[in-house]
């Protein structure tokens, strides 16, 4: 046996002892004599530039990850002996405003976060192959799926179809996107060697539009994209999601290899194999707990597909985090009554932490890859793990109550009927996107034991509040989100006073807690949605002053009236301030997580970027805060507590998880 592995060597032209240092690169080893061709599957194996492959990939979305810690993610990769890097696109930060784009130069709260060109450079510095998932829906358990709310301002637009409205939109977009993709392309000595058309269409809860998969295969070709033309999807859906003999199809799961690519080998025989997703770990949402897989179950799950033998992603390589507002959910109808938002954290339990950490599964990828890949090119050595440390804990020193933020709110709103967030005619008429918005009946008379009701499932959270005072119940428990104020009562009420109330202002703060990625995504408006209707005693409320609550970077930078913090915590909704002074200079700041176990639910904003939401329900605790996002000298942290605030910001060295 070990005479014929030193010939299969030879062979290669590689010698069976060689060190690394002896080795070709990735990129020398496939482009040495030249390029003159791309990933083929034309035979029942891969090859690259008439060479043989097999695609050993990891995932990591670029948007996920501060750009000034991409390099180091992506050699942590490369140093496994992973061959490929493979990354989404998410067309609702990169077209942020209707017709208005960020590509890392546009301006938008995300922008640092958006340079695929930069990306897809580093990826090849760091010898790593792309493949790239532009959908134009992603899924991802990210907002909407990637697409744009601006999108529901058309009315009866019907996403992800050859539907002309929709599609006109995703012309524009890719027009935009797909050149940078093109100048990146393997054939023109770029990294990316393949590119997914859509996203698990067999799984999509609507009739199957073969014609608008084409239309996207035909705005991708347009474009100048030559490499391979891929889908994926769960093998039972069969070839419902692609256009067998036009696009290469892939499969997806987590464990049983066999019956996956025994029934891909039946719907595409003579064919390569290939997991574009293989779950390594998985994803949390608010009030589950949290989600592990353990080494052993991945070692012989990971093992199987190396030794079927088939290509394959680790789908998470390292997840990052769903910084701002841009955790998806799922959802099981359009009521909303299943609603369930995914955390800030995406650690996803995966190979490399949230924060950049090794994990075991990290080595044992390092181990199997060198097992089982007959292909040796030089590997770098796993970088040193940047350092995090424990800040000191910081007094709260200002605050600003619920009817100061009011009265600061970047624009209002005049309306005698309910429009929902993404219709309002802001942010040059592409509605709200993100965060809060607030509906105010002014000057209203309110009866003793009187009743609102809001008819249907709430769009997803809300607090009423008279006067700026919280009436409805705070979040105690994980029962309370049975009770009103969250999305799974339809038609819920709550009596606002005991006493008659005259001349008042009626206030309901309605937070977007993630629009759907998967499940019934085409109901997607937040606020007052079409659904809901909302009734003081037998009286329908439609003349509202209405507040939208985005935190954009460029309003909580110029916030101002903050007052001294009490030495009592404060109830309901409001915004207080701490501040952490770093006062050594430093090439990197040191990485943290703030620890908010004593806090209840809202957002923190770290010099003006919305950093991610918490919620005390759990199962996550803390959130990541990179260094790449600290400064020389004060670092301004605010937290937007909804409910009740504590004394003090706290950091840790590491993630926390609790249980429900």
């Amino acid at each position: 046996m070990l005479q014929i592995m030193h010939l299969f060597f030879l062979l290669l032209g590689l010698s069976p002892f060689a060190t690394s240092d002896d080795l070709p690169t990735l990129y020398e080893y496939y482009t040495t004599d030249g390029v003159s061709s791309g990933l083929s599957v034309d035979q029942p194996y891969f090859t690259l530039n008439g060479k043989n492959i097999t695609i050993y990939s990891g995932a990591m979305h670029y948007f996920r990850v501060p750009s000034q810690y991409w390099q180091d993610r992506l050699r942590k990769l490369r140093a496994t002996g992973l061959n490929t890097v493979e990354t989404y696109i998410p067309w609702n930060l990169h077209e942020f405003k209707n017709n208005v784009f960020d590509f890392g130069d546009g301006g938008s709260d995300y922008q640092r976060l958006l340079d695929l060109d930069l990306f897809l450079t580093l990826a090849k510095q760091e010898d790593l192959f792309v493949i790239a998932r532009p959908g134009p829906y992603i899924c991802a358990e990210w907002e909407w799926g990637g697409l744009p709310s601006w999108l529901l301002r058309e009315e009866a637009i019907s996403v992800r179809t050859s539907d002309p409205v929709y599609m006109k939109y995703v012309k524009r977009y890719f027009d935009k996107l797909l050149p940078i993709l093109a100048k990146h392309q393997f054939t023109k000595r770029g990294a990316v060697i393949a590119v997914q058309v859509e996203n698990e269409y067999a799984s999509a809860p609507i009739e199957k539009d073969h014609a608008y998969l084409q239309q996207l295969v035909d705005l991708m070709k347009d474009n100048g994209i030559v490499e391979l033309l891929v889908t994926s999807d769960g093998a039972g859906y069969g070839t419902d999601g692609t256009l067998p003999g036009v696009l290469f199809q892939t499969v997806n799961f987590g464990s049983d290899a066999k019956a996956s690519f025994s029934k891909l080998e039946e719907m595409q025989p003579n064919k390569p194999l290939m997991a574009m997703e293989f779950y390594p770990g998985w994803f949390d949402h608010w009030s589950e707990t949290h989600h592990t897989v353990s080494n052993s179950s991945f070692v012989k799950n990971y093992e199987e597909v190396l030794a079927y033998p088939a290509s394959i992603n680790l789908y998470m390589f390292h997840g990052g985090t769903n910084f701002g507002f841009l955790n998806g959910a799922n959802i099981g109808s359009g009521d909303n009554s299943n609603f369930q938002p995914t955390t800030t954290s995406y650690d996803y339990d995966a190979p490399l932490s949230e924060a950049g950490d090794y994990t075991d599964k990290y080595e044992v990828i390092r181990t199997l890859i060198k097992k089982y890949n007959p292909v040796q090119t030089k590997t770098p050595d796993p970088p040193e793990l940047y350092e995090r440390q424990v800040y000191p804990t910081l007094a709260i020193e200002g605050q600003l109550g619920y009817n100061d933020i009011i009265r600061q709110a970047p624009s209002t709103v005049l309306s005698t009927s309910d429009i929902p967030m993404e219709n309002l005619p802001i942010n040059d008429n592409s509605g709200q996107s993100y965060g809060y918005i607030v509906y105010r009946a002014s000057g209203i008379d309110i009866p003793a034991n009187s009743v609102l009701t809001i008819t249907g499932h709430v769009r997803d959270t809300v607090m009423v509040l008279i006067d700026g005072v919280l009436i409805s119940k705070p979040l105690s428990s994980l029962d309370d989100l049975n009770t009103f104020g969250f999305w799974k009562l339809d038609n819920s009420n709550i009596t606002l006073t005991t006493s008659d109330l005259v001349n008042v202002s009626l206030d309901l703060v309605i937070e977007n807690y993630g629009r759907a990625n998967y499940g019934n995504f085409f109901h997607q408006f937040k606020g007052l949605t079409p659904d809901n209707r909302v009734y003081l005693n037998d009286k329908e409320l439609q003349s509202w002053v209405i507040f939208p609550l985005e935190f954009q970077k460029s309003w909580n930078t110029k916030l101002t009236d903050w007052q001294p913090a009490g030495d009592e915590p404060t109830k309901g909704p409001g915004m207080h301030k701490a501040v952490l002074n770093i006062d050594t200079y430093a090439e990197r700041y040191n990485d943290t997580y703030i620890d908010m176990q004593e806090w209840n639910k809202g957002i923190v904003i770290v010099n003006g970027f919305v950093l991610g939401r918490y919620a005390f329900i759990g199962p996550q605790q803390a959130l990541y805060l990179p260094g790449a996002y600290l400064q020389h000298g004060d670092n301004e942290i605010i937290i937007f507590e909804q409910f009740e605030s504590a004394a003090q910001v706290k950091f840790s060295k590491d993630q926390i998880y609790k249980n429900p």
